[in-house]
């Protein structure tokens, strides 16, 4: 009994113990990868099919999971027909939908809880992503997304995603 009891107030005092410092480390590693973060973002939005791209997808993706200060929300109205497909690289491009609007997020804390703002510089980045798709993969083209990169030079797109928004709260 004594045995028992010692060893279960071990395993508490232990845990105790080593939470707050696991969580701190979590934390530090956190500010240390956010310049990590930002710089895959972008490097995604210019190569998305890169020989390091799959990997730098998965860690960001991975990061965005367990980091304890920044928070991405996904938005699937703002890619349409893509959610639903496994088509043309839309895995790829939802994923950097994520990655952009983490990267802005981390850029503009100030504007972090401003989700038309997250939401639109995260389709943004897609949109280069896809840009940067096409110049290698012509023909994996998405009209839906070439309606969207209209709407951005016509200065529209900001609206497009203040009305898609909407649906996502």
């Amino acid at each position: 009994m004594f045995r028992t009891s010692l060893l279960a107030s071990t395993t508490i005092f232990l845990v105790l113990v080593t939470a707050p410092a696991q969580a701190q480390t979590q934390a530090v590693a956190a500010r240390e990868d956010l310049a990590k973060a930002v710089q895959i973002a972008q490097s995604l939005e210019s190569e998305p099919l890169g020989k390091q791209a799959k990997d730098q997808r998965a860690w960001l993706m991975l990061w965005l999971i367990e980091v304890p200060d920044v928070t991405v929300k996904a938005c699937s109205h703002l890619l349409g027909p893509l959610v639903e497909s496994k088509k043309n690289y839309s895995s790829e491009l939802l994923a950097q939908m994520l990655g952009s609007s983490a990267a802005f997020i981390i850029s503009n804390p100030d504007k972090s809880k401003d989700d038309v703002a997250v939401y639109a510089a995260g389709l943004k980045g897609s949109l280069r992503a896809y840009e940067s798709i096409l110049k290698i993969k012509p023909k994996a083209g998405w009209p839906f997304l070439d309606d969207l990169i209209e709407k951005r030079t016509k200065g529209e797109l900001t609206e497009f995603v203040r009305q898609a928004a909407v649906q996502c709260k």
